[in-house]
């Protein structure tokens, strides 16, 4: 076998038996509250009683990794308001998707640094423009430092690892080499390690300087950008689950994977995925969950429907979360800690 670590510190033990304290991971910080991936976002998630922040990561041009959900940034900086950098805006097609707009891969770090955070979902969120033009762009290293110093965890997730290195900024050896920065071992044993793609966490898990412990991504009619032909749904088979098991110690799996949902967004029986799971030696990870009614099945929406803020007025997140809690499932991604935190009490 491939691995390093053996468990997700914190969640059941790799022969499945239940545990009644699933992580919390503050998915982009507290992404309810504040702007996303800001440093109010992670300081609030872990006021919040967080175990684990998770950073996104994509790199710059001179090699930084830096903490944003997509490396197309005029949807969360105020980089269309910087003249200096009107002639970067540019049309590019990353693992499928064409997007005009401001990359990352084109900055420095020092330019990126000018830069100031805004809110992604202004509509559904509007509490959370108050927090626009305040905070810079933060570094994975920075990010490290923060947990450390809070003794919480750290669950970065490697994007668009492909196109990145086939344009030359292979993310892979600058991860590593801020790993080993913030205390090698010691700091990887505070990380788990997540990736859409296949080849990054085979290549982390072959390591024999670091023992890593890495997650697979999965979400439902997709796969590995690096695997074509490939789906998740093979990945959730018996042998899939055996396979994945040889370099991951886990999975991180979108809600619809354990509780489907009708075309009605009605949530259907669950899947047996947390058992095999588990019997398969892996431990389960499920995103997203948020508190607003438009991410809620319809039982567990609140509030007026006819009113026109419905869909970004909070619903029961608590019974939804209880629901993944009874399953077994070993970890959580939310926008709102509090709630995961309440709902896991």
């Amino acid at each position: 076998m491939l691995l390093g670590a053996a468990t997700l510190a914190g969640c059941v033990s790799m022969s499945g038996s239940s545990n009644p304290r699933p992580l919390v991971i503050g998915h982009r910080g507290c992404s309810g509250e504040r702007p996303e991936h800001t440093m109010s976002a992670y300081l609030r998630a872990i006021e919040q009683g967080a175990d684990a922040i998770e950073p996104d990561l994509v790199i710059t041009r001179d090699g930084v990794l830096v903490c944003r959900h997509e490396n197309e940034i005029s949807g969360t900086t105020d980089v269309a308001e910087h003249p200096e950098f009107t002639d970067r805006r540019a049309e590019r097609t990353v693992d499928g998707t064409t997007a005009t707009g401001w990359w990352v891969e084109d900055f420095t770090l020092a330019e990126l640094k000018t830069l100031r955070c805004k809110e992604r979902l202004p509509a559904l969120r509007p509490a959370n423009t108050a927090f626009n033009g305040q905070e810079p762009i933060l570094t994975l290293a920075e990010a490290y430092d923060l947990v450390q110093q809070h003794g919480l965890k750290l669950v970065p997730e490697l994007k668009h690892v492909s196109y990145l290195k086939s344009i030359g900024l292979d993310p892979i050896p600058a991860f590593v080499e801020a790993v080993r920065a913030a205390g090698g071992q010691r700091a990887a044993d505070i990380s788990i390690v997540e990736c859409f793609e296949k080849a990054p966490l085979v290549q982390l898990a072959s390591m024999p300087s670091i023992r890593w412990q890495c997650v697979q991504l999965m979400a439902p009619g997709h796969g590995p950008i690096d695997q074509p032909g490939f789906s998740y749904e093979q990945m959730i088979t018996d042998d899939g689950l055996r396979a994945v098991r040889e370099y991951a110690v886990g999975i991180g799996v979108e809600k619809a994977m354990i509780f489907p949902r009708d075309n009605q967004n009605n949530v259907l029986p669950p899947t047996d995925l947390v058992g095999r799971a588990h019997a398969a030696g892996l431990q389960v990870i499920v995103w997203t969950f948020r508190a607003e009614n438009l991410f809620l099945p319809p039982r567990l929406r609140r509030g007026d429907p006819s009113a026109p803020d419905h869909r970004g007025q909070h619903g029961d997140l608590k019974a939804e979360l209880r629901e993944f809690y009874a399953l077994g499932v070993d970890g959580v991604f939310s926008d709102f800690p509090a709630i995961a935190v309440a709902a896991r009490a």
